[in-house]
């Protein structure tokens, strides 16, 4: 065979091989970082792990789902210490927990508050941890948003056994505004979200 003609059939085929690729990122990329777990019937307590601000309502959201619905017994909200303005956070969840799902059910909610040495999931993990420890809960239902379960579930099971070797957990993945898994790549929020989220979690697979 002609040396041309098979250095043309090898660009061909790495060609082909790329765009196959391409498709199935465009196609299935989306349900890459999901990866939520079914829950038991039964919940000690669904800890809320922080978002930005349209994520964490729709993280508060499912977990208060599950407490209503009877499926967990608490809510473990995690909050920073204070606010840009150097204001408490945990009074003014509390008081938006009570206005949106009334007083009842906002007495059930428990915080657990992070300084600013928390800037990862991983911190979060830790810290989230010794909180459940002190409360002394065995089964615990992590709740974030669906695109961030993969990653959250393989940070958990690393930390959690650290912190608190007694206790079980599943993720439980809510949907978010910020992403939606199908046609992910047609919408430039949804784009963005799912680029960082997949530099997130290679660098996770890779370096812990």
């Amino acid at each position: 065979m002609n040396p041309s003609h098979r250095w043309r059939r090898r660009i061909i085929a790495v060609l082909l091989a790329a765009a196959a690729v391409v498709i199935s990122l465009l196609r299935w990329g989306g349900y890459l970082l999901i990866a939520t777990d079914p829950l038991p019937p039964r919940l000690d307590a669904a800890v809320v792990l922080q978002g930005s601000i349209t994520g964490e309502i729709a993280r508060i959201a499912g977990a208060m789902r599950l407490l209503q619905q009877g499926n967990a017994n608490r809510v473990l909200l995690s909050v920073p210490q204070q606010s840009y303005w150097g204001e408490p956070i945990a009074p003014m969840a509390r008081r938006y927990l009570e206005r949106n799902y009334g007083a009842e059910l906002a007495s059930r909610v428990d915080f657990c508050q992070t300084g600013p040495e928390v800037n990862s999931t991983e911190d979060e993990a830790r810290t989230l941890g010794r909180c459940i420890r002190q409360q002394g809960w065995q089964n615990v239902a992590v709740v974030t948003s669906d695109y961030h379960t993969r990653r959250a579930g393989m940070l958990w099971r690393k930390i959690l056994p650290k912190e608190d070797p007694s206790a079980r957990f599943w993720v439980y993945g809510v949907p978010d505004p910020e992403f939606q898994a199908r046609g992910w790549w047609r919408t430039r929020l949804y784009a963005k979200t799912w680029f960082m989220e997949s530099l997130k979690l290679i660098w996770a697979s890779l370096f812990g």
